[in-house]
């Protein structure tokens, strides 16, 4: 009778340690734990990302008549900013880029000279060119395609892929770019994910916690180009200093549990034998 006592009071125990790990897992790990079902509401408004110095710009005029349009555009090889590409003429290889902003937020432009562009959206820019164009009588209907060449995100830490992705839209959130780098590690801290944004010559830092809805209302949910995102260890990463370590811990995680359900064992059967004297 005694035995079978201790037995079900081991098992019990155990069956709290085992429950009360998974309780911590799920507050550790699941993201978004504070949204109800069918729940709306209001987010950052992302009215596009603006440029800045050093940013590199693929602009392209159209109209109806290519060979006027050609003289406001750089070579069609020039469009494939970052690529190698192979002269025909000399035999080399040659590196094109696009519209590279200068440190006073201006750009080149041919024909039409320096337009200063920092601060702009990319439809901004647009606008600012098709009027330059109309109102200079160059080109009264045209369309203007600007697009980003340069925009990148950078994502360390605690993530399954770390590493510098390109984007090839001018709109991606924290969600989108973590996915990029699919996702985080188990041993990723899911309410310590920081933002680092170089900004008007310094940096700024953003902290989310992506297990509540509140990192939806951050400014730096939307990112911006050459934003950084670290994701930070959990303590049990941050404690493991050999190849090994995580096996041991467990092993010994798993001896301690035994060592105290059979001293919790053998505490009881002496209490239920002295309690039967």
């Amino acid at each position: 009778m005694k035995k079978r006592l201790a037995v079900v009071f081991a098992a019990f125990v155990t069956i709290w340690a085992l429950s009360s790990c998974s309780s911590t897992t799920y507050k550790n790990i699941n993201y978004l734990q504070d949204i109800q079902n069918d729940t709306t509401w209001a987010t950052v408004v992302n009215n596009g990302i603006v440029i800045k110095p050093k940013d590199q710009l693929s602009i392209v005029v159209s109209c109806r008549e290519p060979q006027i349009a050609a003289q406001f555009n750089l070579s069609t090889a020039s469009y494939q900013a970052g690529s190698e590409i192979t002269s025909t003429t000399g035999g080399g290889s040659y590196r094109i880029l696009g519209y590279v902003v200068d440190n006073f937020g201006d750009i080149d432009f041919p024909v039409l000279g320096k337009l200063h562009v920092a601060g702009l959206t990319r439809f901004e820019v647009s606008d600012l060119v098709k009027g330059r164009l109309a109102a200079d009588g160059y080109l009264t209907e045209s369309v203007v395609t600007v697009e980003f060449m340069n925009f990148k995100v950078s994502v360390m830490g605690e993530v399954q892929s770390p590493g510098t992705y390109t984007v090839s839209t001018d709109k991606i959130n924290v969600l989108q770019a973590l996915s990029l780098a699919k996702d985080l590690t188990i041993y990723g801290c899911r309410d310590n994910v920081t933002v680092i944004r170089e900004q008007d010559g310094q940096h700024q830092v953003f902290k989310m916690d992506l297990r509540s809805k509140d990192f939806f209302n951050s400014p730096a949910f939307y990112l911006q180009q050459n934003d950084v995102i670290y994701v930070y260890p959990s303590k049990v990463r941050a404690g493991q200093s050999t190849v090994n370590e995580n096996n041991l811990r467990s092993v010994s995680f798993w001896i301690s549990i035994g060592s105290f359900m059979m001293t919790a064992a053998n505490v009881l059967a002496t209490v239920l034998s002295n309690t039967a004297k």
